[in-house]
C-alpha cells in the first residue's frame, strides 16, 4: 500500500488464502479498495521449494484463476486508483431496543460484544453507578485503540469504559484501574497470527484498596478483582477498537486462553527483595499504577532454583525462548529470594544484567527464527541496533537474545511453593490509577 499510494509504483500483494478476509478489510479502510491482490494456499512453512514453486505456477484458490495471471494484470492494467482514506461510522448506539432480559443476552452475543461468556447488561442504572467510581465526565475521551498498525483507530470515552466494565461484572470501586488500563492505548486484543495476550500488573496502594490478590492463586481464578479487572480489560479494547473478529480483525492461528482475563494481578511488593515494578519505571512507591505488556506467549516454568546447577537451568529455559518475545520472569517472593540468596543479586538490575549476558546463542540459531526473520532482519539491515551489530557476527558468534531494556522481573505469588515462570511479552508504558480516580 505504501509503495504504490506514496510512490505511484504498481504492486501487487501477495497473501496466503487465510488472510483473504482481513487484507482486502485492511486495504479497504485505507482508501485502496482496487489494490491487487492475489493468494496462495497455506502452509508456507515446511513446504519445498518445489511444493512452493507449484503455488507460484498454479490457481489462486480464491479465485480459481493463475495466479501468475493476476500478478501480471495486476503490474499492467489500469485499475482505480488511491481514494482518500474510508471513514467509517463509528458510533454506536448509547441504548438498545427494550427486551427481555434473556433476548438481550443472545443480542450482545450476536453483535460479538461480549468475550462469549455470561455478561451483567449494563443498564442505565449500573453504568451510572460505575461512573461514580471516578471523577471524569461520561463523555471526557480516555484514549483511542486498534487491533494492529494497520487498523484505524477508535475513540472511547469513559462512559463506554463503564459499559464494559459492567458487562465484565466490575465493581465502582474497580473502575479507576479499568480507566488507567483503557488510558494506556494498548489492546488486549491484538491480531498476530501467533495467537497473543496482553499481561496487566497492578501496583501501589489500590491493591488493597479494592482487594487485589497478590499472592496464593493470584494468577488464577480466584481473586473478583484480578478477574473482572482483567476481563473489563479484554472487553473495552475488543468492542473500543471496533471488534475483533476471528477471520476478519483477528488472526490468532491458535487463540489464547490468557485473553479472558488479559492474566491480570497485583505484585506481591510487601514480599519482594527488591523494589516493586513500577517505581522502576518513574513512579513513587506510594503511587497507584497499572502497568501493560503486549504479545504475552507460552511460559517456561519451574520450582525453586537448583542447589548447584541453577545457573545452567535459568540458562536453558532463556534459551529455550522465542527471541522475539523477551523475558518477563514471574517470581513467587521464595523465588526471588533465592536469587538474592545464591545469586548474589540485592538488586533487581543486576538479576536483569545476568539474565541479559546468560541469554545468548550462536548467531545462526537467532536469525533463523521465523519471527526475528519476519520483524527484525529488515531493520537490521536498516543498521539499526543493536540488531546491525549481531547481522555481523559470524554464525558460531554467540550473541545476546534480548535487549537489555526488553528484560523485566516481577514478584507474585503467596510462598506456598517456590515456584517461577518465564513469560514472552513486551512491556508498553505504565499507567497512573490515582489520575482517573
Amino acid at each position: 500500500m505504501t509503495i504504490e499510494a506514496k510512490y505511484g509504483v504498481p504492486t501487487v500483494a501477495v497473501h496466503t488464502d487465510k488472510f483473504d478476509k482481513v487484507v482486502r478489510s485492511v486495504a479497504d479502510v485505507n482508501g485502496m479498495p482496487g489494490l491487487a491482490q492475489v493468494f496462495v494456499p497455506q502452509p508456507i512453512m515446511g513446504k519445498t521449494p518445489g511444493e512452493l514453486r507449484a503455488y507460484v505456477d498454479g490457481t489462486d484458490p480464491t479465485t480459481g484463476r493463475s495466479v501468475m495471471q493476476e500478478v501480471i494484470e495486476g503490474l499492467t492494467l489500469p485499475r482505480d486508483g488511491v481514494r482518500a482514506r474510508v471513514e467509517y461510522d463509528r458510533s454506536t448506539p448509547r441504548l438498545v431496543e427494550a427486551d427481555t432480559e434473556e433476548h438481550l443476552h443472545r443480542v450482545f452475543l450476536e453483535r460479538n460484544w461480549t468475550d462469549h461468556l455470561p455478561i451483567v447488561l449494563p443498564t442505565e442504572a449500573r453504568v451510572a453507578a460505575m461512573l461514580a467510581g471516578t471523577r471524569r465526565k461520561p463523555d471526557e475521551v480516555v484514549g483511542r485503540m486498534r487491533s494492529t498498525h494497520f487498523r484505524e483507530y477508535w475513540e472511547y470515552t469513559v462512559e463506554k469504559v463503564a459499559v464494559n466494565a459492567v458487562m465484565a461484572g466490575a465493581r465502582p470501586d474497580y473502575f479507576p484501574v479499568i480507566l488507567a488500563l483503557a488510558a494506556t492505548g494498548v489492546t488486549a486484543r491484538g491480531s498476530s497470527s501467533s495467537a497473543v495476550a496482553a499481561m496487566a500488573v497492578v501496583n501501589g496502594p489500590i491493591r488493597h484498596e479494592v482487594g487485589m490478590n497478590a499472592g496464593t492463586g493470584a494468577m488464577g481464578p480466584y481473586s473478583h478483582a484480578n478477574a473482572t479487572i482483567g476481563r473489563a480489560y479484554g472487553l473495552l479494547s475488543q468492542n473500543g477498537q471496533g471488534g475483533s473478529v476471528p477471520g476478519l480483525s483477528y488472526m490468532g492461528n491458535q487463540g489464547n486462553s490468557y485473553a479472558y482475563n488479559s492474566v491480570t494481578f497485583a505484585e506481591n511488593e510487601e514480599r519482594s527483595p527488591w523494589a516493586p515494578f513500577h517505581v522502576q519505571h518513574g513512579r513513587s512507591a506510594g503511587d497507584s499504577a497499572v502497568s501493560v505488556f503486549s504479545g504475552v506467549r507460552s511460559t517456561a516454568f519451574t520450582l525453586g532454583l537448583r542447589e548447584k546447577h541453577w545457573r545452567e537451568h535459568v540458562g536453558h529455559l532463556l534459551r529455550g525462548m522465542d527471541p522475539h518475545g523477551p523475558p518477563v520472569l514471574l517470581l513467587d517472593p521464595i523465588a526471588a529470594r533465592q536469587f538474592v540468596d545464591r545469586g548474589g543479586f540485592a538488586k533487581k538490575d543486576a538479576l536483569i544484567d545476568w539474565l541479559h549476558d546468560t541469554a545468548r546463542m550462536k548467531a545462526s540459531e537467532y536469525w533463523d527464527y521465523q519471527l526475528i526473520q519476519n520483524y527484525i532482519y529488515p531493520r537490521a539491515t536498516f543498521g539499526e541496533e543493536p540488531w546491525a551489530s549481531k547481522l555481523k557476527a559470524a554464525p558460531d558468534e554467540e550473541i545476546p537474545m534480548f535487549r537489555r531494556e526488553d528484560i523485566h522481573v516481577i514478584v507474585v505469588g503467596g510462598e506456598t511453593n517456590g515456584y517461577w515462570r518465564i513469560m514472552g511479552g513486551n512491556y508498553q508504558r505504565t499507567e497512573s490509577v490515582d489520575a482517573w480516580r
